[in-house]
C-alpha cells in the first residue's frame, strides 16, 4: 500500500467517525428514565414546602414571591396587550421570537419598534435564522429605523454543528418591567379567537416582577452568542418591583446540553410529583419511551392525567402521526388523550394538582427537550393554577376525546404513517 492510500485511507476513516458524531449529536434524546426519592418514602407533592427547593435545584430556576401575571389564550386577547406594552417603552425593549413571516402583524411589528427606536427607546430585536421567512428589506427597514436587529445561529460552514439547536424561545421585555413568553410568534395565523380554522389556539403569559430579570437574563445569553456584546445595566435589569404581586415564579431558560437538560429535569419532576392531577396541553406532544412512562405511571397511581394535543388541522403532520403511534400504551395506562377539533392547538401548558403551573414555549418532544432554547414561567401559585386548569378544561369542549377500542381498529394506512413517523422522532 503506498502512502497516498494510507493517507486517503486515514482521510476516510477521520471524516466517518466526523460523520457518526454529527449524526449521534443531532440524534440525541435525554437521559433521565426515573426520579427517585433518595432515602425518603415518596417525593415532596407540589403542596410541600420541600417540594420548591427541588424544583429550583433540578430547573436551575429560583423561584421569587412578588409576580403578577396574566395569562392569555388567543391572539384576540394577546396581540392589543402586546402591542400597548411595546408603544409604552420608555427605555428599552428587547425581543426574541423564533416563527415570524411577513403579513399585517409583522408591518404593525415593524411600525411599533421603528416608532420607539426614533423616540429614543433602545430596541434590540433578535429572530431565529431558521424560524423567520423576514425578507432583507424587512430587516433592513427595522436597521435604517434604529432597531438593532440580528439572527440567531445563521448558517455557517463553521456554526453547522449548531445547525439543529434552534432559539424556540419567546423573549419579550419592556423597560426591564414587563415580560412575555408563550406560544407565540409574528404570523397573521395568531391573530383570532383560537376556536376558529386557520385562527391559532395559544396560550402566552404577561407578567412584571423579579421573574422579569430571568426572561432578560435568557435573552442576554442569546444576544451574546448573536453579536459578542453581553448586555448588563439598569437600563435593561433595574430593580425589580417589590409590589408586582403576589405569584411565586421562576422564568426557565431552557438550553441545549449533552447531557440533562433544565427542560427535561423540570418536565421530569412535574409529572413524578403530580398527586391528584395532571393536565398536559401541548402542540407537538411526541414524548420518548422514558416520559411516557412517568406519565403512564402518574395515570397508574391514581392520578386523573389527561393531555389535550392537535388533530389532523395540525401544521406538521409528521409529528402528529409520531405522536399518535404511541397513544395506545398511554390509554392502556389509563391516560385520557383529547386532540383539539377547531384549529391549530399550538399551546404548552401545564397542571399539577391544584398548585404547580408553567405556560412557555415548551414542547413535548426530544426537540424542546434536547436542542432548542425555550423559556417557561413555572408558577406555584393556587389562582394562576386554576386559571390554567379552567382554560384546560374550557378547550375540552372543543376537543374529540380519544377512546382506546376505536383507536385499536383505525386502518392500515394509517398505521403505516404513524411507524413511518415515528422512525423519525427525535429529530421533530
Amino acid at each position: 500500500m503506498t502512502w497516498s492510500n494510507i493517507a486517503f485511507l486515514v482521510l476516510g476513516l477521520v471524516a466517518g467517525l466526523l460523520a457518526l458524531i454529527g449524526v449521534l449529536d443531532s440524534t440525541r434524546g435525554t437521559p433521565v428514565r426515573k426520579v427517585l426519592p433518595f432515602h425518603t418514602k415518596q417525593l415532596p407533592g407540589v403542596g410541600d414546602a420541600a417540594f420548591l427547593e427541588t424544583m429550583e435545584l433540578v430547573s436551575r430556576t429560583p423561584l421569587s414571591s412578588g409576580n403578577g401575571a396574566e395569562i392569555f389564550w388567543n391572539g384576540d386577547q394577546t396581540y392589543p396587550r402586546l402591542w400597548d406594552d411595546l408603544r409604552r417603552a420608555r427605555t428599552s425593549i428587547t425581543m426574541q421570537m423564533y416563527y415570524c413571516k411577513p403579513g399585517r402583524m409583522a408591518e404593525t411589528l415593524k411600525e411599533i419598534l421603528v416608532e420607539r427606536a426614533q423616540a429614543g427607546v433602545q430596541v434590540l430585536f433578535l429572530y431565529d435564522w431558521f424560524g423567520t421567512s423576514f425578507k432583507k428589506k424587512y430587516v433592513q427597514a427595522l436597521r435604517d429605523g434604529g432597531v438593532r436587529a440580528e439572527r440567531f445561529r445563521p448558517i455557517a460552514i463553521m456554526q453547522l454543528n449548531k445547525l439543529h439547536h434552534r432559539a424556540h424561545i419567546r423573549v419579550v421585555c419592556v423597560d426591564g418591567c414587563v415580560g412575555w413568553t408563550g406560544g407565540f410568534g409574528i404570523d397573521d395565523k395568531w391573530f383570532g379567537n383560537g376556536r376558529s380554522k386557520d385562527q391559532w389556539r395559544d396560550s402566552n403569559v404577561r407578567f412584571t416582577g423579579p421573574a422579569v430579570r430571568q426572561l432578560q437574563a435568557a435573552f442576554a445569553a442569546c444576544w451574546a452568542e448573536s453579536t459578542g456584546e453581553l448586555l448588563l445595566g439598569d437600563v435593561l435589569f433595574p430593580p425589580p418591583s417589590t409590589s408586582a404581586g403576589t405569584v411565586q415564579a421562576g422564568l426557565m431558560h431552557g438550553s441545549p446540553s449533552i447531557g440533562s437538560t433544565e427542560a427535561e429535569r423540570f418536565f421530569a419532576l412535574s409529572i413524578a410529583s403530580a398527586r391528584t392531577k395532571l393536565y398536559i396541553t401541548n402542540s407537538y406532544f411526541v414524548p420518548d419511551r422514558d416520559f411516557r412512562n412517568l406519565i403512564a405511571a402518574a395515570a397508574r397511581r391514581g392520578v386523573d392525567t389527561r393531555v389535550l394535543t392537535v388533530s389532523r388541522e395540525t401544521d406538521v403532520k409528521s409529528t402528529w402521526y409520531a405522536g399518535r403511534a404511541r397513544y395506545e400504551e398511554l390509554l392502556k395506562a389509563g391516560v385520557k388523550i383529547y386532540e383539539y377539533r377547531p384549529t391549530m392547538m399550538h399551546a404548552k401548558t401545564l397542571v399539577v394538582d391544584d398548585r404547580w403551573c408553567a405556560v412557555g414555549s415548551m414542547n413535548a418532544d426530544n426537540r424542546s427537550l434536547s436542542f432548542n432554547e425555550e423559556t417557561v414561567l413555572m408558577m406555584l401559585d393556587d389562582a394562576m393554577t386554576s386559571t390554567v386548569e379552567r382554560h384546560f378544561l374550557d378547550d375540552l369542549a372543543y376537543a374529540d376525546q380519544i377512546q382506546l377500542g376505536e383507536f385499536m381498529r383505525r386502518g392500515v394506512v394509517e398505521r403505516v404513517k404513524e411507524f413511518a413517523a415515528h422512525a423519525f422522532w427525535r429529530i421533530l
